[in-house]
């Protein structure tokens, strides 16, 4: 072999050599690229991801502070129409206490109201001597029934009739101009054991609060329909 077919020779083992190696080189490249094609798409699905998710966890907030605030305006609205029906049966219950007032501006049925009220106030106590306590313009009114009151607690409950004495300290008069916020009362009379242990209240205005009290899922019912109720 000559220094020619030597020197062809190694020429062809070279070409060969880089053939292979721009066929490895391009296979690396092709590889990488790949590996770089799906690691690229990997890192953008994560970020969709996690895009995908705080908007989620955003979205969510936003749902719960709606619901929050439609809740909070809710009750908002639901307390304010419950202060408005409170103001109408408020006002109905002055209209009723100012009403009371003229109760006592008819000496003679208000005469006779007090002699019911002590009877039943006595039929309640069941005791054979009580104090008793009014209003001081309503005293004499008081002594002048006293006498019938007591007779006919007695028939009534088969008893002898009661003692009965008059406090020296009386109820509050009626509200006046003069003194709004202070204690006051619009006629009646209160009953006690001579001891106090036992008391009937059987004043005008103790005796409105109560049938208020009784009747006032009727009075709502009435005027606010079935919602009040």
């Amino acid at each position: 072999m000559n220094d020619a077919d030597v020197s062809k020779q190694i020429q062809q083992m070279v070409r060969f050599i880089r053939q292979e190696a721009e066929e490895k080189a391009n296979e690396i490249s092709v590889s990488a690229e790949e590996e770089f094609n799906i690691e690229k798409l990997q890192l953008v699905e994560a970020e969709k991801k996690k895009i995908r998710q705080e908007f989620e966890r955003k979205e969510k907030q936003v749902e719960v502070r709606r619901k929050i605030e439609y809740s909070m305006q809710l009750n908002a609205s639901r307390i304010k129409v419950l202060q408005a029906q409170d103001d109408v049966v408020n006002s109905m219950k002055e209209s009723a206490e100012k009403e009371l007032l003229r109760v006592s501006h008819d000496h003679h049925k208000y005469r006779h109201l007090l002699k019911d009220l002590i009877v039943q106030s006595l039929l309640r106590l069941k005791e054979p001597a009580v104090l008793l306590r009014c209003r001081k313009e309503d005293q004499h009114l008081v002594e002048h029934v006293l006498h019938s009151a007591k007779e006919e607690y007695a028939q009534k409950a088969n008893v002898h009739p009661p003692e009965i004495i008059i406090d020296n300290v009386h109820l509050p008069p009626a509200p006046s101009h003069y003194n709004v916020h202070g204690p006051f009362c619009s006629g009646g009379v209160v009953l006690a054991s001579r001891d106090g242990k036992i008391v009937c209240e059987n004043t005008l205005d103790a005796r409105l609060d109560v049938v208020f009290r009784k009747k006032l899922p009727e009075i709502r019912k009435r005027l606010f329909g079935q919602v009040a109720a």
